[in-house]
């Protein structure tokens, strides 16, 4: 006898001239994700974990998933005011802000502006800074480098969790091709930083937790420990067996991480 997987549900939200497509599950205290390359795939177990303690928000950004993209909407500056407009409808109590990857940069970018209305901050191998000298490369230039390579450094184990396009969909395929066109259009030049970031991060006012995959090979360790020394109070912890996205390799280890630190 076969059990019927339950996909979370969506809806949308209009907001500045963008349909925002939008993830719900659970209840609870608000916990908003911010994607990172990809939007969130609602079947992801990731989903399931994360609501169990709180009431999970995910919304797609503009261009990704279901959402759509205004023409005249396209910099990392249009997306941080849309998340603060967004912040405004929900309910006005503790509000947990999560952000993967690229969407740890837009996370931090928010914390700075909204101050105390973001009671607690995860960043987990967050982009958005930069922390080396001028000609070392902090971030992987995933769209210039070899896909092997891209891949290589992306998982800590590839053989498992590496996405096999030729068993994808012909609908998948297009939506990982429209989500990746609209991430290099939002986080392109320069590549996937803000040069004015690292003097505002002291100003957040939210508990942060900085988490890492411990192979994390696209922004490595290091990169996320000199980012939660500028952010007040933060700590910094990796997750083992996972590179740059633990949310799949190792969703369970990152919940629980999560869940530790939401109930402090």
């Amino acid at each position: 006898m076969s059990t019927a997987i339950i996909v979370p549900a969506t809806d949308r939200v209009s907001l500045a001239g963008v349909e925002l497509e939008v993830l719900r599950r659970g209840s609870g205290q608000p916990l908003l994700l911010l994607h990172g390359f990809q939007h969130i795939d609602p079947r992801l177990p990731l989903v399931e974990l994360l609501a169990r303690d709180a009431q999970l928000i995910a919304p797609s950004h503009p261009g990704f998933g279901g959402s759509t993209r205004p023409a005249d909407f396209g910099t990392v500056y249009d997306l941080v005011h849309l998340y603060l407009e967004f912040i405004d409808t929900l309910p006005k109590e503790p509000l947990t802000l999560m952000g993967l990857s690229f969407g740890g940069w837009l996370a931090a970018e928010i914390a700075v502006k909204a101050g105390r209305r973001i009671d607690k901050l995860i960043l987990v191998d967050a982009l958005g800074i930069k922390v080396s000298d001028r000609e070392t490369a902090d971030i992987l230039d995933i769209f210039n480098a070899h896909p092997q390579d891209v891949a290589r450094k992306s998982w800590h184990d590839v053989d498992q969790f590496a996405p096999r396009y030729d068993d994808m969909e012909d609908n998948e395929l297009i939506t990982l091709s429209r989500n990746r066109e609209t991430l290099c259009r939002y986080g392109f030049h320069p590549y996937m930083y803000n040069p004015q970031l690292k003097r505002w991060l002291p100003n957040i006012k939210a508990r942060a937790l900085v988490l890492w995959g411990a192979s994390d090979g696209i922004v490595k360790p290091a990169y996320g420990e000199a980012y939660a020394k500028l952010i007040p109070g933060a700590r910094f912890e990796t997750i083992t067996a996972a590179g740059h996205h633990p949310e799949i390799e190792q969703p369970a280890a990152l919940a629980a991480r999560v869940r530790d630190f939401l109930k402090t």
